[in-house]
């Protein structure tokens, strides 16, 4: 998928994940990885996609053999859905917004955040976006096909659920507006090309 090898290796380390969780573990707000060891596992979307990009950054610097993401970068994922989007922006100096969310305009290994309303819960930090969900895009390893990955808790299925790429983008057009959708890449700056 690129020429830097990390970048498969993270990919890999996403992928395992999604094989391993996905239809298998409901949602429930506010929790985070921690859930996955509960009974019935459960956890919310800024949970699950912070163990993703955790799996994948870790995974990294293992193949490297050297930090490519540093220990704070590592820590920046684990926090609600408005800030993590944030923090990628600011590390990564790059953002689309609603439109250029597309199958052919999204980085490989996007993270997605939207504004879903979300009621009294979502007025628990300040969100300068709006943005109540956030998904991760990941990569099905040998054709790389891409899908995305969330943690679901306003409509059906609840919980992990996997949608290819396209069909989410078209099941969620309704939302994929300027104001209310942005992407950024968690591995830009990181010598991968993420276009």
């Amino acid at each position: 998928m690129n020429d830097i090898p990390w970048i498969d290796a993270a990919g890999a380390a996403m992928w395992a994940l999604v094989e391993r969780y996905t239809g298998r573990v409901g949602y429930k707000g506010g929790v985070k990885a921690s859930g996955l060891n509960d009974d019935p596992a459960v956890i919310d979307c800024s949970g699950w996609t912070a163990r993703l990009l955790s799996a994948g950054m870790a995974a990294a610097n293992r193949e490297a053999g050297r930090p490519v993401f540093s220990s704070e970068e590592q820590a920046a994922v684990h926090t609600w859905s408005d800030r993590l989007i944030e923090n990628l922006e600011r590390r990564s100096g790059v953002i689309l917004t609603g439109g250029h969310i597309t199958v052919a305009g999204l980085p490989p290994y996007a993270t997605i955040g939207l504004q879903q309303g979300g009621g009294a819960w979502a007025k628990n930090h300040p969100r300068p976006r709006g943005i109540t969900h956030v998904v991760q895009v990941v990569h099905r390893p040998g054709d790389h096909a891409p899908y995305v990955s969330e943690a679901q808790g306003m409509t059906k299925p609840y919980g992990l659920r996997l949608t290819p790429l396209a069909e989410w983008i078209e099941q969620t057009r309704d939302d994929l507006k300027p104001d209310k959708a942005w992407a950024v890449t968690p591995f830009a700056g990181s010598g991968f090309d993420c276009r």
